[in-house]
């Protein structure tokens, strides 16, 4: 029976795992807790596995993965909770395409997981001033990037932090003027906007982490990540330019640290690779094929999902974003997608 008492239980639990031990245990007590109150991805599991039983896996590399394209056309969410809002991926619809929604059971859950993946990774929110350069998602009243962004403005208490649309002179003003105080900044930018900063209004950078986002979003011309980067680091007098890997059908993010290259997860996110031509075998380290991500901080909706990135990972658990399947189908896991 789903009570609060059973959820507040395994909510307790997700930012406390220490160990392997720990994240294994709570990954298979929320995979029952799905089998049991989701009836999408409990129907999914069964057309996947004929006569599957919950309790015939000991690892969380047992546990089945929906395919990421199932949240453009079921309402995945546990029953019997009520849906407080929900994110809406950033793609297009004017050729057509559906995009993905996440529904929400509890707003406060994304909350503690972007702001305890902060800390992890960065330390506390108020220790920098956020600057959010990030044009097209502004213009999306469900993106959960703005949604994020906006937390961690509050959190920051800085009355300079704020959002800039498309005034790249106003923003240059303001990074000039708090680099003269050596005050520590943080500048979340989407890929061509940052670019365009770069060209327009190149600056050193003493005291500010740039953290691209990702995506072009047709602005401009796809490029490799290593091309962006060695632009935005010659331009801006950095070391170095650090990355998100989020998606509004995660409540969690992996940040790049060091080299931008590599993403390290929050201790409640796990990454797994999956082999390209069969996607219910696993890759060996090292090797690339699909990303499959386990987020547990997706508990009310679904935590176990397959992605159609490309990825490779590492020994030390990092993993890297080596690009997008060709095609956007996720071979034989796609039963329910239509």
């Amino acid at each position: 029976m789903l009570t609060k008492p059973v959820i507040e239980k395994l909510k307790s639990r997700i930012f406390t795992i220490e160990s392997e031990k720990d994240f294994n245990d709570l990954a298979l007590d929320i995979f029952r807790f799905q089998w049991e109150h989701n009836p999408v991805y409990a129907r999914f599991v069964g057309y996947l596995h004929k006569g599957f039983r919950p309790d015939s896996i000991s690892h969380y590399r047992q546990i089945p993965f929906i395919p990421i394209d199932l949240f453009k056309t079921q309402k995945i969410s546990v029953e019997g909770l009520p849906v407080q809002d929900y994110f809406m991926s950033s793609g297009t619809t004017s050729q057509g395409a559906v995009q993905s929604r996440h529904f929400l059971c509890d707003i406060s859950l994304y909350e503690q997981c972007f702001s305890k993946a902060f800390r992890y990774f960065w330390g506390e929110p108020s220790d920098y001033v956020f600057l959010a350069l990030l044009p097209n998602y502004l213009e999306q009243p469900h993106s959960s990037l703005i949604y994020m962004m906006k937390g961690l403005i509050a959190q920051s208490g800085q009355t300079e932090s704020g959002f800039y649309l498309y005034d790249r002179e106003k923003l240059a003003g303001k990074l000039q003027d708090l680099e003269s105080q050596g005050r520590k900044t943080m500048l979340f930018g989407v890929s061509y906007a940052l670019l365009d900063m770069a060209e327009n209004c190149p600056m050193p950078l003493r005291h500010t982490v740039i953290l691209e986002t990702g995506g072009m979003k047709g602005r401009r011309k796809e490029m490799p990540k290593e091309e962006l980067h060695q632009i935005l680091c010659a331009d801006f007098q950095i070391e170095a330019v650090h990355s998100e890997y989020g998606m509004c059908e995660l409540l969690s993010q992996a940040y790049s640290i060091g080299d931008g290259m590599r993403f390290q997860c929050p201790p409640w996110m796990k990454i797994l690779i999956r082999q390209s031509q069969d996607p219910l075998r696993w890759e060996e380290e090292g090797r690339s094929g699909g990303i499959n991500v386990i987020d547990l901080g997706n508990m009310l909706s679904c935590p176990f999902i397959a992605t159609q990135d490309l990825g490779r990972l590492y020994p030390d658990g990092s993993f890297s974003v080596l690009g997008r399947f060709d095609n956007s189908d996720i071979r034989g896991c796609n039963l329910m997608v239509d």
